[in-house]
């Protein structure tokens, strides 16, 4: 085994690679880039070396100083995460000729799954069911958009390397083709440095169900059964869980004795993931992915296996650590990605940092997995997933239920995430009856993202409750700093000399104004007027642990409320919200009306410009895209306008909100 390794990647994957190696005596080199300086993965390293610049193409992807780093502080072998150098043949081999042992396959393997197409020429030799569709070498933009009339719309256009949704696109129609192409390209040039892509028949409802699979030196292979990976959003995985809802003994054993052969055709060594296509009684090879994948985690918790400590004791020369006959499943576990975006944006992805991050405690039953921690920021250079919550139970129905209650106490502010939707997803019936597919969310899309409801009076109450609170905190400061902190003009029960007091508390959320007078009764405590009519009596208490033990009109429960100045994120009933209490005595200015300006969704780069000033658009028209945490995401004409100045080009780091250009509306042409 192994005495020291360098892990060639940062985040929760990294924090992960080190807490088996520390299990197992292995001491541990970090690299990180400029912006990760202070991450959670630097800091758990026994050491660590700085690799570049913030962008991924200057740090985590330059293989010649990742090896450089490894060989300055003796690392014996070069553990690659998953992302990045982890399917770079070419850096594979480098590692090898410098000495140092890749975890993770031969280049050879790598080569031959790492280009789906080359990987689909394979399995179709093997006599592996394909979707259909163009694979060839031929990159012609013409050629491609022939083949893809010939498969007939809607088509898929795929990245040949890398994965994750990445490079990825759904064309419906031949018009929209030759950009889409264009787009797919340059995403997949930006994440993966091969432009390459392949062209597939668009099945409409397939679930996608992957098959985890190992191999040694000594020739032996196993599959440790599957993953359903079929909830997803812009061809991201969302939602994991193993093993495959309705999947029967004979399916499991079929699609096992493929994946294994798959990995055996190529001399397949360490961990790898084939992923197949379902639909109906059939199933198609989709693609390989030479690494370990990010969902591992269930697999984990069904096997009782550490699939990393496996990596290392293969890639150390060791054999297998268990037979096919020695494994069998136990349980039933979930994983879901807590990002930070905004699903009611598109899931456009979310910078800031994290001010309060808070989970369950761990357990048996409960992992997470995260490369950060609370105070760290999330930066427009790198994937935007904040944790893995992963739960197992003895049967789905019970891990399910724990996976509500993960989510419901799991706690983000300071920048938006999908928290709330994950938990949509996980308490949705359809979810809950086992019957999914890659076209769910899309589905239940109404369900899932609902759009905004009143605001409860419960949460308008808690927000109150915190800000009386921390009214009465300061002042027990000042009275127990003061020289007679017995007088009754330090008392912070609302005592006045001449009797009540009343106090009016204006909050804003979601675009609305909401008002509460707050009435301070001599004897009995505190009245809330609420924005309905309704009258509350509150009362409340803030517990060791942080929560709000709140008693509202005789009815008790606890809840999390997190006040940053003036702002309170309420967490309650496996939701939140932010509420911001406005001073009348010192009012925004902010509310300017923006007019025809078209502003930066989240921050990032601009990747293409199509506009020039004193052109006329229509509604729907991409006038820019911008690139964020590796995604390309583009910027439409809200209505028919033209043109009236254009403040960035491509290349340009933007902040959110910044103007990337303003239009002159045709209504407000009509107005003049």
């Amino acid at each position: 085994m192994f005495d020291k390794i360098l892990i060639a990647n940062r985040g929760e994957i990294a924090c992960r690679v080190m807490a088996t190696a520390r299990r197992l005596g292995i001491r541990t080199v970090a690299v990180y880039s400029d912006a990760d300086r202070d991450a959670l993965h630097v800091a758990r390293a026994d050491e660590a070396c700085r690799i570049g610049p913030p962008p991924a193409v200057e740090s985590y992807l330059d293989g010649k100083a990742i090896i450089a780093a490894a060989l300055a502080t003796g690392a014996q072998a070069v553990h690659p995460g998953y992302g990045f150098l982890s399917e770079n043949a070419d850096f594979a081999q480098d590692c090898a000729t410098a000495g140092l042992v890749f975890v993770g396959p031969p280049a050879d393997a790598i080569r031959a799954m790492g280009s789906k197409s080359e990987a689909k020429a394979l399995m179709e030799r093997a006599s592996v069911p394909l979707v259909p569709g163009y694979h060839g070498a031929d990159q012609d933009p013409e050629l491609l958009a022939s083949e893809a009339a010939k498969i007939g719309f809607p088509v898929l256009i795929k990245a040949s390397a890398g994965g994750g949704g990445k490079g990825m696109r759904v064309v419906g129609s031949a018009g929209d083709f030759p950009a889409a192409l264009e787009s797919a390209r340059r995403e997949a040039a930006s994440s993966f440095g091969d432009e390459r892509v392949l062209v597939e028949k668009y099945l409409t409802a397939p679930r996608h169900i992957e098959v985890q699979v190992f191999a040694d030196a000594q020739g032996n292979a196993v599959h440790l059964f599957e993953r359903d990976c079929s909830v997803q959003r812009r061809h991201q995985k969302v939602v994991e869980e193993a093993p495959a809802p309705g999947m029967t003994e004979e399916r499991r054993a079929e699609m096992g004795a493929a994946a294994v052969a798959a990995a055996q055709a190529i001399g397949y060594q360490g961990a790898g993931t084939v992923e197949f296509i379902a639909e109906g009684d059939d199933f198609y090879f989709m693609e390989m992915n030479t690494r370990l994948q990010v969902e591992h985690p269930v697999t984990e918790m069904i096997t009782g296996q550490d699939l990393v400590e496996w990596q290392l004791r293969v890639a150390s020369g060791e054999a297998l650590p268990q037979s096919q006959p020695d494994l069998s499943i136990s349980g039933h576990a979930f994983e879901v990605r807590l990002y930070a975006e905004d699903p009611q944006r598109d899931f456009l992805p979310a910078t800031g940092r994290l001010h309060h991050f808070e989970t369950p405690e761990t357990s048996a039953h409960l992992r997470l997995d995260s490369g950060v921690r609370q105070g760290d920021s999330v930066t427009v250079y790198y994937d935007p997933m904040i944790a893995k919550l992963i739960v197992w139970d003895h049967d789905r129905a019970s891990a399910l239920t724990r996976l509500q209650g993960a989510l419901a106490a799991t706690h983000v502010v300071g920048v938006t995430t999908n928290t709330a939707f994950l938990h949509a997803v996980a308490s949705h019936p359809a979810f809950a009856a086992g019957g999914v597919d890659t076209g769910f969310i899309e589905r239940y899309a109404e369900d899932l993202l609902p759009a905004s409801e009143p605001l409860d009076d419960a949460v308008l109450a808690l927000a109150a409750l915190a800000e009386i609170s921390a009214v009465e905190g300061e002042a027990c400061g000042k009275a127990a700093a003061s020289g007679d902190a017995r007088s009754p003009w330090f008392r912070t029960d609302g005592w006045r000399l001449n009797g009540d007091t009343q106090r009016r508390l204006l909050f804003e959320a979601e675009g609305r104004e909401f008002a509460v007078d707050l009435r301070y009764a001599n004897g009995s405590g505190i009245e809330a007027a609420m924005p309905g009519g309704g009258v509350l009596k509150l009362r409340g208490e803030w517990r060791e642990d942080g929560s709000l033990r709140a008693d509202l009109d005789g009815r008790i429960f606890s809840a999390r409320v997190v006040q940053q100045g003036n702002d309170f994120t309420v967490f309650h009933a496996g939701a939140s919200h932010l509420l911001h209490l406005r001073d009348p005595r010192n009012p925004d200015l902010t509310g300017v009306d923006e007019g025809g300006q078209l502003t930066a969704p989240m921050s990032g780069k601009v990747v293409e410009v199509r506009v020039e000033e004193g052109e006329g658009v229509e509604q729907g028209q991409v006038l820019v895209v911008l690139e964020a945490m590796k995604m390309e995401h583009s910027i439409t004409a809200p209505q028919d306008a033209t043109v009236s100045s254009v403040f960035f080009s491509a290349g340009d780091l933007v902040e959110e909100g910044a103007e990337l250009l303003s239009l002159e509306l045709k209504d407000d042409v009509t107005r003049d």
